[in-house]
């Protein structure tokens, strides 16, 4: 495929069948996560499974293989066995990364529970000075994730994310992926031409449009500034189809990836709807 459309695809069967069944969907980048989602240490790669999966990205016409970090992972966490738990986990996923030829890997900032959002941003920052030491082999970028701000969930702004990249002390290996269901829910409204344009502007103004590496491309089940986290099909929810229309027209983004994390279906046959219908956009 020529465009940056893609979903994140399943591993199950080896690595090397996410990007089988990226193809399959009619992708043209996809999502992976390296290991179970669920669980804090991954199956051990071999070089073997590693070099499969280079391979066959190689012949696959695939722009790009993107990784997620599992959910498990929260580098705000206060000292103790989670945040111990956390940064060998994202240290594991970086190390992996790097075997696999991956050089983006997006990721949720973190929670702060029981102490102020400062707090917590300050421990993902000193997180990622401590990572980026610790895994020079990694030389990819790491992709903070827009959030919903559900809970105590960092990212819901985009001056947090700025806060966290300007503050650590490799600002260069920091992007931003833009959730179009987290955004909105977290009160950015870019279902209107204005809105859009002026969502846009600012996140220029705080984080600058270079740092935007990735989009995730979901509908919303739930309102503006709801700050609740649930995905639905592109055009069915809450966001409607206008927000994908501007962002599949916008010339400043033809070579970022786009990600679905839409409900998939028994064999990928919901992504093939949700890909077919947003290339229907572009005008």
């Amino acid at each position: 495929m020529s465009d940056y459309l893609g979903a994140h695809m399943s591993i199950a069967g080896g690595l090397h069948k996410a990007i089988e069944r990226a193809v399959a969907a009619g992708c043209g980048t996809l999502q992976i996560f390296t290991r179970s989602s669920n669980q804090w240490k991954g199956k051990l790669i071999s070089d073997a499974d590693a070099e499969l999966f280079r391979s066959t990205f190689a012949v696959s016409g695939l722009h790009e293989v993107i990784s997620h970090d599992i959910y498990l992972i929260n580098l705000a966490a206060p000292p103790g066995e989670t945040r111990d738990k956390s940064l060998a986990a994202f240290a594991d996923e970086m190390a992996t990364c790097a075997r696999l030829g991956i050089n983006k890997i997006v990721m949720h900032p973190g929670s702060h529970t029981n102490d102020p959002p400062e707090v917590g941003l300050q421990r993902v920052i000193e997180a990622f000075d401590q990572l980026f030491c610790e895994v020079p082999q990694y030389q990819g970028l790491v992709l903070l994730e827009t959030t919903a701000g559900q809970g105590t969930n960092l990212g819901r702004t985009f001056e947090e994310l700025q806060i966290i990249i300007s503050g650590s002390r490799y600002p260069d290996r920091f992007g931003v992926c833009f959730d179009t269901c987290h955004t909105f829910a977290a009160g950015y409204n870019t279902a209107t031409p204005e809105g859009y344009a002026e969502v846009m502007a600012q996140f220029d103004q705080i984080l600058g449009l270079e740092r935007l590496h990735c989009f995730h491309l979901n509908d919303s089940k739930k309102g503006l500034g709801s700050r609740v986290d649930r995905h639905e099909h592109i055009g069915q929810g809450t966001l409607g189809l206008e927000p994908f229309r501007f962002i599949m027209n916008d010339a400043r983004f033809t070579a970022i990836p786009k990600i679905l994390e839409t409900p998939k279906g028994d064999n990928d046959e919901l992504d093939q709807m949700n890909l077919k219908l947003l290339r229907g956009l572009v005008a």
